[in-house]
């Protein structure tokens, strides 16, 4: 009997897919969910999964993962076919904050939906925003990620009309160190419309929009 038992079924009940959260697991352990994935000749979509643990798995496994070291996601399977769903952007305030930002691309990719990624547009140089802004008002939804001090959720919902998920990143120096300010940042926000999620959660922000884009489409 396995330690684990995949919700194949998630997916058609809620909405997003089984996901894998990876860090807190061996490398036997994640060889073998991925081992049942494929003799069930399923996709499988893995989050938090070091290089190091990625390179312990066995080679015929690592062959067939899609891995992304920078938001240290994999994909077993591949994208969904067919035209990807429009309607999501992710903002990052720096380079910095593209680790949880592209695991939220990644994310969104995995469900079939587009996720164009606009990056380095922090409130230090507020005219990289607005040289944006015809693409933040088009979407959807806006998923905002950005550490230190949070600014830019309250800045970017300020401009737009769409819900705007605030993904507060762990980085920045002395008391922004870790997240929590970015996190109360979000959470006192005096804009209309925005939404926290946990530190450094792509994503849950990810799955967050495929709902909320879902939701629209009906």
């Amino acid at each position: 009997m396995s330690d684990f038992s995949l919700d194949w079924g998630r997916e058609p009940r809620t909405g997003v897919a089984e996901a894998v959260l990876c860090e807190p697991k061996s490398p036997a352990q994640i060889a073998a969910i991925l081992g049942a994935a494929a003799e069930n000749g399923a996709r499988l979509l893995l989050t938090r999964l070091a290089l190091e643990q990625h390179d312990a798995l066995p080679s015929a496994l690592r062959e067939r993962l899609d891995f992304d070291p920078l938001s240290r996601t994999a994909i077993l399977g591949g994208l969904p076919p067919g035209r990807p769903v429009e309607g999501a952007l992710i903002v990052a305030a720096g380079t910095a904050d593209l680790g949880p930002a592209r695991e939220a691309a990644r994310t969104l990719a995995f469900h079939g939906c587009a996720a164009p990624l606009i990056a380095d547009v922090g409130v230090a140089g507020l005219w990289r925003l607005n040289e944006q802004l015809g693409r933040l008002r088009e979407a959807r939804v806006l998923i905002v990620a950005a550490g230190m001090e949070g600014a830019l959720f309250s800045v970017v919902a300020g401009l737009v009309a769409a819900p705007v998920i605030a993904l507060p990143t762990s980085v920045g120096y002395g008391v922004a160190a870790g997240g929590a300010v970015a996190l109360h940042a979000a959470l006192a926000s005096c804009a209309a419309g925005v939404m926290a999620v946990n530190i450094d959660n792509g994503f849950g922000a990810a799955t967050a929009a495929i709902k909320i884009i879902e939701a629209a489409r009906r």
